[in-house]
C-alpha cells in the first residue's frame, strides 16, 4: 500500500480515506473533504501498512472512509493486521462497495472483473474510468487529471486483489457505523450492495460510483467532526 496526505493542517480530526483500484492522489487534489486532515491509501500491490503507520498522527480523534476496494481492504487489513486492527475510529464509512467485492450477488460479478483483467489495455482502463461517473463533464474532469500510474502497474493491482479476494475465504469483520449505496453506481450494482449489506442496515444515496466532484455527495461523507475548543 502507499499513502499520502490530501490534507494535513491543525485539525484534530483525521480523515483515513482507503480508496478504491487503480487510484492515486491525483484525482482528489482538488476536493474539499472538509476541515479534517485527509491521509489516503492506495496501490494494493502489497497489502503491507508500514508507511500507513509512519504517517499516522498520534493524537486527535480518527475517522475512516473506504470507498470501492477499499471497503474490502479496510475489513482485510483488520482481519489479518494487528496495527490496524488496533486503531479506533469515532466514525467508520463504507462507501460504493462491499467485503465480497468479486462476487455475483455482493459484489462486482466475477464475469466482469475477469473481462477487465483478460482485455487489459488503455482502451479497457478509459472505458473503466468513464464507468465510474453518470456524467460526462466528471468523466472528462477525472481523465484530465488520473493517477500518475503505470497501466502495467494497474494491471498487477487488479491481480493481486482478485488472487487475494479468491484465497480469502473467511468473512471478514464489518466494522462500518456506516454503509453507504451508491444507487447510480454501474461498477458496484446497488442491488448487489444492498444484498450484502441488508436493506435495514446500509443508506442509499443517488451517487455514481465515483461521487467525490459531487457537493450533495462530499456532504454527506464528511464525518462529525471533534468540537472546536472553547472560545475558538
Amino acid at each position: 500500500m502507499n499513502s499520502c496526505w490530501l490534507r494535513r493542517g491543525s485539525s484534530g480530526d483525521c480523515l483515513l480515506f482507503l480508496s478504491g483500484w487503480g487510484m492515486g492522489p491525483e484525482p482528489f487534489a482538488d476536493i474539499n473533504f472538509g476541515p479534517a486532515d485527509v491521509l489516503l491509501v492506495y496501490d494494493y500491490r502489497s497489502m503491507d501498512s508500514g508507511r500507513l503507520f509512519s504517517l499516522l498522527p498520534k493524537g486527535g480523534r480518527l475517522h475512516l472512509l473506504a470507498w470501492s476496494m477499499g471497503v474490502w481492504a479496510a475489513a482485510w487489513l483488520t482481519r489479518h493486521d494487528p496495527l490496524f486492527a488496533g486503531l479506533r475510529f469515532s466514525s467508520a464509512t463504507a462507501l460504493g462497495g462491499t467485503l465480497s467485492p468479486v462476487n455475483d450477488r455482493c459484489g462486482i460479478p466475477t464475469e466482469n472483473f475477469a473481462a477487465m483483467l483478460d482485455n487489459f489495455s488503455p482502451a479497457a482502463l478509459e472505458q473503466f474510468r468513464r464507468s465510474m461517473f453518470d456524467c460526462e463533464a466528471e468523466a472528462e474532469r477525472f481523465l484530465r487529471c488520473p493517477p500518475r500510474r503505470a497501466p502495467a502497474e494497474l494491471r498487477e493491482e487488479l491481480e493481486q486483489l482478485r488472487a487475494l479476494c479468491q484465497s480469502c475465504a473467511e468473512d471478514l469483520p464489518d466494522i462500518y457505523s456506516r454503509r453507504i449505496v451508491t444507487a447510480r453506481d454501474r461498477v458496484f450494482p446497488a442491488r448487489n450492495q444492498v444484498r450484502a449489506w441488508g436493506r435495514e442496515r446500509c443508506e442509499t444515496l443517488p451517487l455514481p460510483h465515483f461521487p467525490f466532484y459531487q457537493q450533495a455527495g462530499l456532504k454527506a461523507l464528511r464525518p462529525p467532526l471533534s468540537e472546536p475548543p472553547a472560545g475558538g
